[in-house]
């Protein structure tokens, strides 16, 4: 068997990018002769998992792979001395840590030499205590020899204080020195993988590996951008790659994927759940335990994860293709790469919801005409006067309608009040519960301004699952009546306000519950 010493390239061509780690592809062209060879493939990434990586050839060529593996050389790198070749960052890195350790050195000594003298002067004084004590009359030599050693030690102090405000100073450049040598020049890696080849051919000739594996340390996240520019809306889908694998991916085939391949797919075991009937008690027959529970609407998708969240893909694996080659380097920073981008009739709104937020947003709405599915993520807003904030977009099915917030007005003002009253009515001891809300809106136009805005005001009304629990809306008491109330119980109001202009609205509906339902009122 014939082994090749020299390690032949190969290349990343083509990555698959998941929620936290990367499939790699690599091609290369391999000159084989007939007969069993053993090549040295590379360097590839040491973080390279070895039970995933997977080799074959071309069939064209009479030619197999007996078998594959990674193998890893450690290489210390010890200090280097500097060069000419070295970077200007590098040498004046060189050069402060010279420094530094040089005034950490002067620090010591003057240190050393101001505890030094700090002795002199107590032995100076117990001199003088004993010299007076015992009818000596030295007073000139015991001034003199004070006025030294105070005079050395105002000195020195001084110079400390200079040496270690330049010390403090000093560190706080080489740190910044150091960061960016660490974000813009790379040390060689001390951990190199190989892949050894072992292959037989029959016949001398060209063939053609193609080579894959796993790799940890790499993941993605989805980023938008919207502009808007009148009635159109323009939403461009990035996404943004992190990878720190230990090597650079140049010019390469980008797929992403939400697909999660680290997750068990067995199914779950089946445990035994026993039903048992028990009487109810005459005191629970008669009455109804009700209580209060909020409902978050939802239009599509699945609840939002609190925290750090991973990719959302509605529940169903997704692949974004970048449409030309991309370069990642492997810096570990975020790189934004574009995917796809699309223009759509945006509608748009000023919507309040007093009861969450006394603040009036611009609401734009669109269709999702990009042809894939918009996965949950940042968006940095854009209209007339340039970058207005950044939002979020919820997922989005492919061809279904998208709401973006683009920021509060501050040219309005809304206050809400809520009362209450309780009373019984009937026979029946049937409480009523009448609630009445006050939305007070106000608009503070700018000099100049004619047109009239429409506020689109939303208020919620409880919805009723039982039938001992009546919920009703007085519209005769509503100033004005909502122009809808849809299923979900929310209220709405369409409000024209000129410039300068208040309007009030008034709601007002009935919560009523016979005697026996007890928890709610």
């Amino acid at each position: 068997m014939s082994t090749a010493s020299q390690p032949i390239a190969l290349p990343v061509t083509a990555v698959t990018c998941l929620e936290d780690r990367a499939h790699i592809e690599r091609t290369a062209v391999l000159d084989l002769r007939a007969g069993v060879q053993r090549l040295r493939l590379g360097p590839v990434s040491a973080l390279a998992v070895d039970r995933t990586l997977h080799a074959e050839l071309t069939a064209e060529h009479p030619a197999t792979v007996l078998d594959a593996r990674i193998v890893r050389s450690w290489t210390p790198r010890g200090p280097q001395p500097l060069t000419d070749d070295d970077s200007p960052l590098r040498h004046r890195v060189h050069a402060l840590e010279e420094e530094q350790v040089a005034l950490e050195q002067r620090r010591d000594r003057l240190r050393a030499r101001l505890d030094l003298l700090g002795r002199l002067a107590a032995d100076l004084l117990r001199e003088i205590g004993e010299g007076a004590g015992s009818g000596e009359n030295e007073a000139p030599r015991w001034a003199r020899e004070l006025d030294r050693v105070d005079d050395e030690r105002d000195t020195h102090g001084e110079e400390l204080r200079t040496v270690q405000a330049r010390l403090t100073a000093l560190t706080a450049e080489l740190g910044a020195a150091r960061r960016a040598m660490d974000h813009f020049e790379r040390e060689p890696a001390e951990l190199v993988g190989h892949v050894e080849l072992t292959v037989q051919a029959t016949a001398d000739g060209p063939v053609a590996l193609r080579l894959s594996h796993l790799t940890p340390c790499a993941l993605w996240r989805p980023a938008y951008r919207a502009v808007l520019d009148g009635d159109r809306l323009t939403l461009e889908t990035d996404a943004m790659v992190w990878q720190r694998t230990g090597e650079d991916w140049s010019d390469v085939r980008l797929t992403l994927s939400t697909a999660r391949s680290a997750l068990a797919t067995e199914p779950p075991r089946l445990t035994e759940d026993r039903l048992t009937l028990v009487d109810r008690p005459a005191a629970e027959r008669r009455t109804v335990d009700v209580q209060w529970r909020e409902e978050e609407i939802g239009d599509l998708g699945p609840a939002p994860v609190v925290g750090l969240p991973g990719v959302d893909d509605g529940g169903e694996a997704r692949v974004l293709t970048s449409p030309a080659p991309v370069s990642v380097p492997g810096d570990g920073r975020a790189h934004r790469v574009p995917l796809s981008a699309f223009t759509t009739a945006a509608g748009s709104e000023y919507a309040c919801s007093p009861e969450l937020s006394p603040l009036v947003t611009q609401v734009v709405r669109g269709d999702n005409l990009s042809g894939h599915a918009l996965l949950a993520g940042p968006v940095d807003l854009v209209r007339g006067s340039g970058f207005s904030g950044r939002g979020t977009l919820d997922f989005t099915a492919p061809g279904a309608p998208l709401q973006l917030a683009f920021g509060s007005r501050d040219d309005y003002r809304v206050v809400r009040q809520a009362d209450e009253t309780r009373d019984t009515v009937g026979m029946t001891q049937r409480t009523v519960v009448t609630r009445t809300v006050r939305l007070h809106l106000s608009r503070f136009s700018a000099p100049g301004e004619q047109d009239a805005r429409v506020v689109v005001l939303r208020e919620r009304i409880p919805v009723s699952e039982v039938a001992a629990v009546e919920v009703r809306l007085r519209k005769e008491a509503c100033s004005p009546p909502p122009d809808a109330v849809d299923a979900d119980g929310v209220a709405r109001w369409d409000v024209m306000l000129p410039p300068g202009g208040r309007r009030t609205v008034t709601l007002v509906y009935e919560l009523s519950a016979s005697a026996k339902v007890s928890g709610l009122l």
